[in-house]
């Protein structure tokens, strides 16, 4: 073939390429759109607002207790100051802070010298005084028996009886003194006046104290209050016998507590009312740990919700409802306020009186603000 005719074949190739090429676009412009309902339905459907197992309870009939908040120190109902009951030197003081002691045991001896030499001076006096009852008494009878004889007159017979009867008194004197004496050196030994623990020693041995000082403080942990003051309002409906739940500080768990007494006057300046409460016995409970709790004052049946699910924000008390995959509103109406055991542990809870139905899924308030009508997705059970 020659150059020419080889040249001709090549561009009547090309055109019958770029033929083809040009149907095809213009097949291209001439395709309908894809129509707007192709599109998938799902892209048009509200989003569903998905809901964890902890945003959800259940309003459901069970026990409400009404509480009363508390709070207060701890105290033991048996303490005791040993204090001096005479001036002198301490001269042992066998005792410590922490130190177990008995009843009766000796926690502190003081110097007894000048009670010792006083005892003696009255018992010495004592002596004299019998001494001089006794002659009284023989000279009492001696003239007796003279004025029976006649030698005396009735005067001196009266004279003798009247020496013989001072002698008497002097003598009952005397050992009176000696008595008081012997119970000054008797107080210089300082015995524990219960069963308990040291919680304090004031002084130290050598130092001389004057009467009625401090020396120790025993506490008997056996029996532990907590002391309450209550506001007038609240003092109403405590009753002795209602069992409280406090927390300690430094417990891990709870300490159960019964009210036990009720003070009849109101604290100057505070007008509070001191409520007592015996604490349940605890290895570790010590004096002065603070305490807080509540104390159980009404236990009845009621259905319940709990108290973040009763929304507050509107007029009139709602809650929000998980129904037919929605938030669905409900005005309630409110009784009291306690707490409830639901889902398996005590929490705040609200007595709903009208506007709910037992069974019913309720929201909490971790959800937060939710509209009517919001699409919801629940937890898939397990």
């Amino acid at each position: 073939m020659s150059r020419r005719g080889w040249a001709i074949g090549s561009v009547a190739a090309a055109v019958v390429v770029l033929a083809f090429v040009g149907w095809r676009m213009a097949s291209q412009r001439g395709a309908p759109a894809p129509s707007a309902a192709a599109a998938p339905a799902a892209a048009s459907a509200p989003l569903a607002l998905d809901l964890a197992p902890t945003d959800l309870a259940v309003a459901r009939h069970t026990e409400l207790a009404t509480l009363l908040a508390v709070s207060g120190g701890l105290r033991a109902v048996d303490t005791a100051v040993v204090r001096a009951k005479v001036a002198a030197e301490v001269r042992q003081l066998p005792v410590r802070e922490g130190d177990a002691v008995q009843r009766g045991q000796v926690v502190a001896v003081l110097d007894d010298t000048e009670y010792q030499w006083r005892l003696r001076q009255a018992e010495d006096q004592a002596a004299a005084a019998k001494a001089q009852l006794e002659i009284a008494e023989r000279t009492l009878a001696n003239n007796k028996a003279l004025v029976d004889q006649g030698f005396i007159s009735q005067t001196a017979l009266e004279t003798s009886q009247s020496s013989a009867a001072g002698a008497r008194a002097s003598l009952a004197a005397a050992r009176a003194a000696a008595e008081i004496a012997r119970k000054g050196v008797n107080d210089a030994v300082l015995r524990a006046p219960l069963p308990g623990l040291v919680s304090q020693r004031f002084v130290q041995p050598g130092e001389r104290v004057s009467v009625d000082a401090r020396l120790l403080e025993v506490v008997d942990l056996s029996r532990i209050e907590l002391e309450a003051a209550l506001a007038p309002e609240d003092v109403a409906g405590v009753r002795v016998g209602q069992v409280a739940t406090l927390d300690v500080d430094g417990f891990a768990q709870p300490v159960r507590a019964r009210v036990v007494r009720i003070n009849p006057s109101t604290q100057a300046g505070t007008r509070s009312v001191m409520t007592y409460l015996a604490v349940d016995a605890q290895p570790g409970l010590r004096q002065g740990l603070f305490a807080r709790g509540s104390i159980a004052l009404e236990r009845r049946p009621a259905l319940v919700v709990p108290a973040s699910a009763v929304r507050l924000d509107q007029a009139r008390p709602y809650v929000l409802v998980a129904a037919g995959g929605k938030v669905v509103q409900r005005t309630v109406t409110t009784g009291l306020k306690g707490d409830a055991v639901l889902d398996g542990a005590p929490e705040p809870a609200v007595e709903i009186t009208a506007g709910l139905d037992d069974g019913q899924t309720v929201l909490r308030g971790s959800v937060g603000a939710l509209r009517d009508g919001t699409a919801i997705r629940l937890p898939r059970a397990k």
